[in-house]
């Protein structure tokens, strides 16, 4: 049971900011930038093509360092920025009525005689002429809403990881900013078009195929926030 305890103890530790301490960066020598910037890969068609000269007497070459070149990033090791403006507002409100009445009667007044030999026999104020008298009324109604407001204004440098056989190219960005003892962090991959990217070598986050962008944070304040192992636990047990 001690020891028990005590791995629950350390489990909680680990996953926990460091007492007194800040949380750490993530090393960036782990990051898949960096081996994208290492290992440039094969060069790009479009960025050969650019090297040669329009013409041999010409003073201006379409080199990516001369003044009219394009800087913008094409191949993998590259950077641009990811401008992120999100401003969304959605409104749903829904409201239904519905209500139901019915009645259904039944009865044999005449039928071969029986009805006269049968009320006789019936309790008092029974009769075979209404042998059936059922009503039933049912009404419901309800009301939703839904109301949203997202507001998110953020500039962040990617790096192309790699350029697929269709030319369109993977970008992965990370970004830390720390606080006091509160991270922040900031995560954007995706698939981009070379058409897309600007001639400031920026692209919007409209224009990225399969975005995941994540803004969040770890530190003291996100571990005060964030409910105990147990009650998370007895959430998922507890079927009440």
């Amino acid at each position: 049971m001690r020891k028990s305890f005590l791995m629950l103890f350390a489990l909680a530790a680990c996953n926990s900011s460091p007492i007194g301490q800040a949380p750490e960066f993530s090393p960036p020598e782990r990051a898949v930038e960096r081996n994208a910037m290492l290992n440039p890969g094969s060069p790009n068609a479009i960025e050969t093509t650019a090297l040669i000269p329009s013409s041999s007497a010409s003073l201006w070459t379409g080199a990516r360092g001369s003044l009219l070149g394009d800087r913008r990033a094409i191949q993998r090791g590259d950077i641009l920025t990811v401008v992120i403006e999100i401003d969304d507002k959605a409104e749903i409100s829904n409201s239904s009525d519905r209500s139901r009445s019915a009645s259904q009667q039944a009865g044999v007044p005449q039928l071969l005689g029986i009805p006269q030999r049968l009320d006789p026999r019936l309790p008092e104020g029974a009769s075979s002429a209404a042998l059936v008298d059922l009503n039933s009324q049912s009404s419901s109604s309800g009301d939703g809403s839904v109301r949203r407001n997202e507001k998110l204004e953020l500039r962040v440098a990617v790096t192309i990881t790699d350029v697929l056989p269709n030319g369109v190219l993977s970008i992965v960005g990370q970004q830390e900013v720390r606080v006091n003892f509160e991270l922040r962090e900031l995560l954007v991959t995706g698939y981009v078009r070379p058409e897309d990217i600007t001639r400031q070598n920026e692209i919007t986050y409209d224009k990225i195929a399969s975005a995941r962008i994540s803004y969040g944070g770890r530190g003291q304040i996100t571990d005060v926030q964030q409910p105990r192992y147990g009650q998370q636990a007895l959430d998922a047990i507890l079927p009440f």
